[in-house]
């Protein structure tokens, strides 16, 4: 971790989960919503999967991410709700060394000014482990599009400032978080 205080992007591997019972890469529009804002704003695909909303398949995989030293990010979308089937945060919160809390609380901030307080139905949540941040949004696609668009396009920049993830990433090139002056 050197090379501080160069302002330049530096691309991410980003690996995107969509949690779903139904969907399929056919009509996996929130998934596909990801994966071109990833791939358009000069990040790498690492890897893209579709699992049921089940505790332990949610688990597995995002603990593969989270091992390979290539996955930086990972970004799911769907199983953050209030039915007896949205179980990500119960998923993947366990695997956190970290919590981001101000992930979602600035998620619902965003999203209030777009569904009125509809918004307090999302768990949005993030974490950081082993050195891999992991964003959990909604799984409409306009939620994915007012995540990326609004809030994780920035924090995954080396470039924002005055702070973004990337310093707290395996990554060979980051950028320290400049103070607020």
């Amino acid at each position: 971790m050197s090379s501080h205080g160069s302002n330049s992007f530096i691309p991410l591997n980003i690996a995107v989960l969509t949690v779903s019972d139904t969907r399929d890469e056919s009509n996996d529009t929130s998934g596909q919503l990801l994966v071109e804002r990833v791939t358009t704003a000069g990040h790498q695909l690492a890897e893209k999967a579709i699992v049921k909303d089940d505790i332990y398949q949610l688990r597995a995989i995002v603990s593969k991410w989270i091992a390979d030293e290539n996955v930086h990010a990972v970004i799911s979308t769907g199983g953050t709700g209030f039915t007896l089937r949205d179980n990500t945060p119960e998923a993947l919160m366990p695997l956190f060394d970290k919590n981001v809390e101000g992930f979602g609380e600035v998620f619902r901030a965003i999203s209030l000014e777009e569904i009125g307080t509809s918004t307090v139905q999302s768990r949005a949540f993030g974490g950081i482990a082993n050195q891999t941040v992991i964003l959990c949004v909604p799984g409409s696609t306009n939620a994915c599009r007012t995540a990326w668009d609004k809030l994780i396009k920035e924090q995954l920049d080396a470039s924002h400032r005055p702070c973004n993830f990337v310093p707290h990433l395996n990554t060979e090139n980051v950028n320290a978080c400049e103070t607020r002056g």
